[in-house]
């Protein structure tokens, strides 16, 4: 069992993310969480899919893409940490990425079978590395963090953005249709 980090494995700014993760599987809660979300998503239709909660905010689809690409990207460091790669990793813009992304563009269903796909990579790869390999340490975006950290803060990362659907899009007033 994959035991959380402790806190000088990651930048303080992710704490929220890993906090966020109860003890347990991580593997079994990664797997739990995409069929919570897709569970949350699969019904809704393109004039829900497309709401934004307030002026400049990102729409339900495109808090997908950002999912989707923000899992690619740590999944990324994931495998060059666990692998002991020396180099930093760069950040990214996730507003950039969004909006390069014209996630707008695809279906709710496209962006979802997206989304698990890349979920179900990072659980693979996450069973093929080893103890060892989960407490390699590296750098991604100019701090330090180890792999296993990575591997919270993707679990958290995805649990911050779902509660943000199920809370601020789901429950305005305009969102359109009721949705529970």
């Amino acid at each position: 069992m994959l035991k959380k980090p402790e806190s000088d494995e990651y930048a303080p700014y992710y704490e929220k993310y890993v906090s966020s993760i109860p003890e347990g599987d991580l593997l079994q809660i990664l797997d739990e969480q995409m069929k919570e979300t897709m569970n949350l998503v699969k019904d809704l239709n393109e004039d829900q899919a497309h709401f934004r909660y307030a002026p400049e905010k990102w729409t339900v689809k495109e808090v997908i893409g950002h999912i989707t690409d923000t899992e690619r990207i740590m999944s990324y460091r994931l495998l060059c940490i666990g692998r002991g790669e020396m180099a930093k990793l760069p950040g990214y813009d996730d507003n950039q990425y969004v909006k390069n992304g014209k996630f707008n563009h695809f279906s709710i269903g496209e962006l979802s079978a997206q989304l698990s796909q890349v979920r179900q990579n990072t659980i693979a790869l996450l069973k093929s590395l080893d103890d060892e390999a989960l407490l390699r340490r590296g750098n991604a975006n100019g701090t330090g963090v180890t792999a296993r950290a990575i591997a919270y803060i993707i679990a958290g990362h995805e649990l911050h953005h779902r509660t943000l659907i199920k809370d601020r899009y789901m429950g305005a007033e305009s969102f359109g249709g009721a949705h529970e």
